[in-house]
């Protein structure tokens, strides 16, 4: 009985073979890089449109805060309309002039320079919208490739319930095992069935948010890209100065300060100097008037409105502390994520999934033998599945935590000294 089952399994094999050579060749489908996922969403996607827009708004609010005030056209008649001498415009005297205003403390350099404190923070939050950008893109491309993977391993695991199916079905015709065996086998196919269904669909949701990031149909991801585990460099020890995450705060601050030093020129009052010509109706003269005007800081004095600003520059003072700190604490214990996620994917996707695979696979062989019984068969079956989907898992959380530490030390653009 065994040879002829080894004719039959050997028989089958030389005719998938004598199949898979006469079979046209089939095309591999592209594989979708992570550079090209990144590239595409650059390219299309509206979180980009959001940060220029930003950095467009600021810009223009800085050619706001450097013009100058409107003059005004003052016109007025007096002595009209009364009695006496005064009815109608016998004794009219119109006024017709220019009032200019003059703003005084620096008010019109204060509010340029918090112009440009608000290009610089928009310049941040362009930056952090990229990275941003990156770290979605990158965490949906590995929720995508896992997720494809799982799909793969759901699909082998139906071939392998089948052929064990098979198998038990021998067995049980030949009169060594219980009908009992190849029912079991045929309650883990089913179920190996429905885990099949399950991951597909999730790698259908998967690819489908990818695609809504990067604006193209996904198909194939690089698999090979997710296998490799790259040796972690050393604990990030410099701190957290350089990054995206200090810049924005220190741009928060920067803005909070250019908010002292404008609330700090509104104290100081403006004049307004007019000049004008009167023409006296009576006598046809024309005379010239000027005239000053000053408003007097009688109810308010400005000084609420400096201590607000500074007590804002003091939070925001705080607030980047506290920004820093936490920041340095995430990096760390990020990459203490990554270095353990990434000796969990060594382990998982070496010996021990190389164990586990050649159990599974003696365990086949022994159970066609009569060797082994189906309970130990499913259980190596069961070890190598776990073993798997663990490896899955941990290479997963390893790309994310990489993901997660690159955003985190992020460098900030270098400022650039502009004209403007």
């Amino acid at each position: 009985m065994h040879r002829i089952f080894a004719a039959i399994v050997a028989a089958g094999a030389c005719a998938s073979s004598l199949q898979a050579q006469t079979r046209p060749p089939v095309l591999a489908e592209p594989v979708l890089t992570l550079a090209e996922a990144l590239g595409r969403a650059g390219a299309s996607s509206p979180f980009q449109d959001v940060a220029s827009a930003g950095v467009r708004a600021a810009e223009a609010q800085r050619r706001v805060a450097a013009l100058r005030p409107n003059p005004s056209i003052v016109a007025e008649t007096e002595n009209v309309a009364g009695s006496g001498i005064y009815r109608g415009l016998r004794s009219s005297e119109t006024t017709l002039g220019l009032a200019l205003p003059l703003e005084r403390g620096g008010k019109r350099q204060a509010r340029m320079a918090l112009a440009d404190a608000q290009i610089g923070r928009a310049g941040i939050a362009a930056a952090i919208a990229r990275a941003d950008l990156r770290l979605r893109v990158t965490q949906a491309y590995v929720v995508g490739v896992a997720a494809q993977r799982r799909a793969a391993v759901a699909r082998d695991q139906v071939g392998i319930a089948a052929e064990v199916l098979r198998a038990a079905k021998v067995r049980v015709q030949a009169g060594r095992a219980s009908p009992l065996e190849e029912q079991r086998a045929d309650v883990a196919r089913l179920a190996a069935e429905g885990a099949l269904e399950r991951a597909d669909r999730s790698a259908a949701v998967a690819a489908t948010n990818l695609a809504r990031l990067i604006g193209m149909p996904v198909g194939a991801l690089d698999n090979s890209w997710f296998q490799q585990v790259d040796a972690l460099g050393p604990l990030h020890t410099s701190g957290s100065t350089g990054t995206l995450i200090a810049a924005a705060a220190r741009a928060d601050l920067d803005t909070a300060t250019a908010q002292v030093r404008l609330a700090r020129s509104q104290r100081v009052p403006d004049l307004t100097l007019s000049a004008s010509a009167r023409r006296l109706e009576q006598t046809n003269d024309t005379a010239a008037v000027f005239g000053v005007s000053i408003p007097l800081t009688v109810f308010n004095g400005g000084r609420s409105a400096v201590a607000v600003a500074d007590a804002q520059r003091d939070q925001s003072d705080a607030l980047q502390r506290v920004a820093l700190l936490d920041a340095e604490q995430d990096i760390a214990t990020t990459q203490a994520e990554a270095a353990n996620a990434a000796t969990t994917a060594r382990n998982a996707t070496g010996p021990a999934l190389a164990a586990a695979a050649e159990a599974a696979r003696i365990a086949r062989i022994g159970y066609r033998e009569g060797k082994f019984g189906q309970l130990d068969l499913l259980d190596a079956e069961r070890t190598l599945l776990d073993t798997r989907t663990a490896a899955i898992d941990a290479l997963a959380a390893y790309h994310d935590a990489r993901a997660r530490l690159e955003r985190l030390t992020a460098e900030a653009p270098i400022a650039k000294d502009t004209d403007r």
